[in-house]
């Protein structure tokens, strides 16, 4: 009974949350399931019509791009890590993994899900474990970045402390290549001194392992957006996914007026439908006649009206209204999330307004870095209570973003060259262009120091060229 209870279990949070995580889930993930997902059926749609503009349909993956750009801007210099551990940075995962690939996946985790978790493991063995095994077996700690759909289930202590977790695992099994693959769907409850393995199949539960937990804590890290999560309130995310899915519905209409319009709309008479009923009922096998009506079927007349049949189409102003929509959609998605830095509208934005918006994405991404930064050397510091050699690096996380309008940057300094200036100057216009540069595009330290240095020669070179000249 005990064992069942732990397949069963879930933390009010996790219960509460699950089908909005999954949500956020499949629509970061997009492709064909998650349209048939998200694409809302008309009232008026028939079954035909509605299979038609679903397999058409296309996603713009909104989602995807926003979770995975703000990683992006915040990791775009790499963190410094001073004293770590060269083969644990460069496996952190013991699956390939460096410590900045875990990074970046719980940066994006938190990013979809508002909530993540780093775990620390290791490997199961048994019997005396030397140097040369070690390094022969990989015995080591590693440590992964784990979505909120993992941990099912967890419980904190009077200390402030996690008491235990449960995640959830599946298993697949194809060692073996002469045996038929095997899943399995477990359950590891993980304490502050043991640890149990539990695993379901059509017999019931089993706890199919367990041992001492050399931690002497629970090995996990919560990581949770701090500011208004969790307080009774939902993710941001959540309403990224909503807008998305209005743009997906909106392009997909907008895709079917095209349709409509390429091929148009039978519009026929009262008379000649009352025709083919008087057809049909006689027998004939010439006058069957389709009385479905509906967007891509066809449209009865009276004869009072126009009497002719003829096939009609939507104009262009609906689509034109719908793609406006979505534009305007898309721009207040990325203004809600906080990435949007420049004015909309062709008209001038103000400094004052500028300086604003580069000063709210900077402030989001430093707290961004400081969370991603505090999880890590949690993490490391676990792994230092599985094994007292690993050496822990002191970590340092970028802070200072170049978050700025570079079009405008750009021009001022291409303004500045036409002043008649020394060659100081001008190596300092050349020093603000590296800056620039390096905003766009990251510029690793070592080429950085090689451009510094050509920037000096070339001043040194001008200013002997010129007093040669005599100017």
């Amino acid at each position: 009974m005990t064992n069942n209870l732990i397949f069963n279990r879930r933390h009010p949070e996790y219960a509460a949350s699950e089908q909005v995580w999954r949500r956020s889930a499949a629509a970061y993930s997009g492709g064909g399931d998650y349209i048939d997902q998200a694409l809302i059926r008309h009232v008026s749609e028939i079954d035909i019509e509605f299979a038609e503009r679903r397999k058409r349909a296309y996603y713009f993956n909104y989602p995807r791009a926003i979770a995975r750009r703000i990683t992006q801007y915040v990791l775009a210099a790499e963190p410094l890590r001073h004293g770590g551990d060269p083969e644990l940075m460069e496996d952190f995962s013991r699956t390939g993994l460096r410590v900045n690939e875990v990074i970046r996946q719980l940066s994006t985790l938190v990013n979809v899900y508002g909530r993540a978790w780093l775990l620390v493991e290791t490997p199961s063995f048994t019997g005396r474990v030397d140097l040369e095994r070690a390094r022969r077996e990989r015995l080591r700690p590693y440590c992964r970045a784990l979505s909120p759909l993992q941990v099912v289930d967890w419980a904190y202590g009077n200390d402030g402390r996690l008491l235990w977790i449960l995640t959830a695992e599946e298993v697949f099994d194809n060692s073996d290549p002469f045996t038929p693959p095997v899943r399995a769907l477990r359950r590891r409850l993980i304490e502050r001194d043991r640890w149990r393995l539990f695993e379901s199949d059509p017999a019931g539960v089993r706890e199919i392992a367990g041992g001492v937990n050399p931690a002497g804590e629970v090995p996990a890290v919560e990581v949770a957006e701090p500011d208004g999560f969790g307080l009774e309130s939902r993710h941001w995310f959540e309403d990224v996914v909503r807008i998305s899915e209005a743009i997906l519905n909106n392009e997909s209409e907008a895709q079917m007026n095209v349709v409509k319009q390429m091929f148009g709309m039978l519009v026929v008479s009262d008379a000649f439908v009352r025709g083919g009923r008087k057809l049909n009922s006689t027998g004939n096998a010439d006058g069957n006649f389709a009385a479905t009506v509906a967007r891509s079927a066809a449209i009865v007349e009276s004869v009072e009206e126009k009497g002719i049949s003829r096939f009609i189409s939507p104009s262009g102003v609906e689509n034109a209204a719908i793609r406006a929509e979505n534009v305007s959609l898309k721009r207040e998605l990325y203004d809600v999330v906080g990435l949007a830095v420049q004015s909309p509208g062709r008209e001038a934005q103000t400094a004052e307004s500028k300086a604003w918006d580069f000063q709210n994405v900077c402030q989001f991404l430093a707290a961004r870095a400081d969370l991603l930064e505090q999880a890590e050397n949690a993490a490391w510091r676990l792994m230092r209570k599985f094994d007292p050699g690993v050496k822990i690096p002191q970590i340092s996380y970028n802070r200072k973003f170049a978050v700025r309008d570079l079009a405008g940057a750009i021009e001022g300094l291409l303004r500045l060259r036409e002043f008649d200036s020394g060659p100081e100057f001008r190596k300092a216009l050349r020093r603000s262009a590296l800056d620039l540069l390096d905003a766009v595009g990251s510029v690793g330290i070592s080429d950085r120091n090689k451009i510094l240095e050509e920037i000096e020669h070339g001043g040194m070179k001008q200013k002997t060229q010129e007093e040669n000249t005599g100017k």
